[in-house]
C-alpha cells in the first residue's frame, strides 16, 4: 500500500493503523527537528496541498480496515512523512475515516499551524490530536525544533492555547526530552509554565529512542526523567517503547513489507529481525542485503545501536552546533 502502514504498536496508541497523507520519500515539514527520527528536512516547506488526491488515500483505508479483524486496530492515526496537517485534505479524510468505522481517529501533529483557524477546525472531528511542546522558551524552540521562519513561537503556543479552548477531543501533549538539551530543572520549569497555560489531558514526556537526525543527540538518563516527571505535573508520564506486533503483511515481497515500515517509522536492527520471524533467517538476510545493496535503505547509527530507515532520509554523522 502506498499510504497506509502497519498496524504497527505505538507507545501511546496501542495497535495503531497508520495512515500518511504525504510524500513518502520526500519530507515534506514546516520544522527540522534535531531529534526527528525521519532526518534533517531538506528543505523547509510550509505549503498547505493536496499532495495525493484524497479519494485514493481513503480507498487504500477502506481496504486496510476490511483486511484486519476487529480488534486488531486501537487506533486510526494519520501521520505523515513530515507535518501531517501540510496537507490540505486532512479535515475531509478524518470525517470520512470515522463515517467508516467506529475505531478512533488520532492526528499526530507538531502543532505549528493550529494557529490558523482552518486547520483548528480540520482537526476537530479527531478523536484525539497529539502535539508537541519540547520548548519554553523562544530560544529553545529555534535550537531544538528549527522551525519554518515565519512560524515563531509565540504562533504556536498561542495556537496550542486557542486550539485546547475549541476543541472537544483529547489533546495529548509530547514533550522529547534530550540529554543536556531540554532536561534541566530551568528549562522545564518553563514548559511546565506553558503546560498550565494550554490545559491538555496528558503529558507524554518521550524519549528520542528512534535514531535523531543529529548525532549528538542523547537520551536523557534516569535523573533527567525523574526531574521531568517530579516538574511537569500530574498529567505527565514518561512513555517508553512499546511492545506489541509490526503487521508486515498486506505485500507481495518482504522487501515491500520492510520499506513501507522503515520510510516512516525507523527500525533498531534487532527489533526489525523480530519483526520479520515469519520468514527463514536466510530470507531476511537475503532481504536486507538487497536493501543495502541497491541502497533502498539504509542503516543509520545512534546510542551504539544500527537503525535501518529509508535511503531518502538525511543523517549527518558528524557533530553540529545546532544542538548546543
Amino acid at each position: 500500500m502506498k499510504f497506509v502502514f502497519g498496524p504497527l504498536p505505538s507507545r501511546r496508541l496501542g495497535q495503531s493503523l497508520g495512515v500518511d497523507p504525504l510524500p513518502s520519500k520526500v519530507k515534506v515539514c514546516n520544522w527540522n527537528c534535531v531529534y526527528c527520527q525521519l532526518g534533517r528536512t531538506v528543505p523547509l516547506s510550509n505549503e498547505r496541498s493536496e499532495y495525493f488526491p484524497r479519494e485514493s488515500i481513503l480507498a487504500e483505508v477502506r481496504e486496510a480496515l476490511a483486511g484486519h479483524k476487529p480488534g486488531a486496530i486501537d487506533w486510526v492515526t494519520l501521520v505523515g512523512s513530515g507535518e501531517t496537517t501540510l496537507h490540505s485534505g486532512i479535515g475531509w479524510l478524518i470525517r470520512q475515516i470515522k463515517a467508516l468505522t467506529s475505531i478512533p481517529v488520532a492526528v499526530i501533529t507538531n502543532g505549528s499551524l493550529l494557529h490558523l483557524q482552518e486547520v483548528r477546525e480540520d482537526l476537530a472531528a479527531a478523536d484525539a490530536v497529539l502535539s508537541h511542546l519540547d520548548a519554553g522558551n523562544p530560544r529553545l524552540y529555534r535550537q531544538i525544533n528549527r522551525p519554518w521562519p515565519g512560524l515563531s513561537f509565540e504562533l504556536m503556543l498561542q495556537g496550542l492555547i486557542t486550539f485546547r479552548h475549541e476543541y472537544r477531543g483529547k489533546l495529548w501533549i509530547e514533550v522529547m526530552l534530550m540529554k543536556g538539551i531540554n532536561d534541566s530543572e530551568e528549562t522545564l520549569m518553563e514548559i511546565a509554565r506553558l503546560l498550565q497555560q494550554v490545559q491538555p489531558e496528558q503529558v507524554h514526556v518521550s524519549l528520542p529512542s528512534r535514531p535523531p537526525a543529529e548525532p549528538d543527540v542523547q537520551l536523557p538518563d534516569e535523573e533527567g526523567l525523574r526531574r521531568a516527571a517530579a516538574i511537569l505535573g500530574v498529567r505527565a508520564r514518561v512513555v517508553q517503547t512499546s511492545a506489541g506486533e509490526f503487521d508486515l503483511s498486506g505485500h507481495e515481497h518482504m522487501t515491500d513489507a520492510i520499506l513501507a515500515i522503515i520510510s516512516r517509522h525507523p527500525m533498531g536492527e534487532l527489533e526489525l529481525r523480530r519483526a520479520l520471524e515469519a520468514w527463514s533467517p536466510g530470507q531476511v538476510e537475503e532481504a536486507l542485503k538487497h536493501l543495502s545493496d541497491t541502497g533502498e535503505a539504509q542503516v543509520v547509527e545512534r546510542f551504539g545501536e544500527r537503525f535501518w530507515s529509508a535511503a531518502e532520509w538525511r543523517y549527518p554523522q558528524g557533530k553540529t552546533d545546532s544542538c548546543r
